[in-house]
Order: C-alpha cells, then sequence, then structure tokens
C-alpha cells in the first residue's frame, strides 16, 4: 500500500505558475490549493526567518515538469 504523498510528484508544473512555479509545486505535493500555499508563504514573509532563501533554494533544487 502507497501513501498518497508517495504518489504525487515533487516538481515545479509548467502549469498554474505565478514567478517560479515553487508554491504550486509545493500544493500539488501536499493536496493543497496553490492559492492557499501562496498567501501561507507571503504572510510567513511578514515574520522574520530565512522563507525567502528557501524559496530560493526550492526554485534552484525542484525539477520542472
Amino acid at each position: 500500500m502507497t501513501s498518497p504523498l508517495k504518489s504525487r510528484s515533487f516538481s515545479r508544473p509548467r502549469h498554474n505558475r505565478k514567478i517560479a512555479g515553487v508554491c504550486a509545486g509545493l500544493a500539488q505535493r501536499f493536496g493543497m490549493s496553490a492559492g492557499m500555499v501562496r498567501v501561507l508563504f507571503v504572510v510567513s514573509c511578514l515574520l522574520p526567518g530565512p522563507q525567502f532563501l528557501i524559496y530560493l533554494a526550492l526554485w534552484a533544487l525542484m525539477p520542472s515538469e
């Protein structure tokens, strides 16, 4: 039996991109809406931390579809 998370791909989709497709890829992977992940990312950027650097790293490391 496979987990539902293992059946979803971890990549940046060619469709539904706004900037680099990182939020859309994470949303697809975890079964969330891309809009919700984008809102969570923007809200998290208001807090101190390395969120923007993590976004850039995911952009570089996540394969494109």
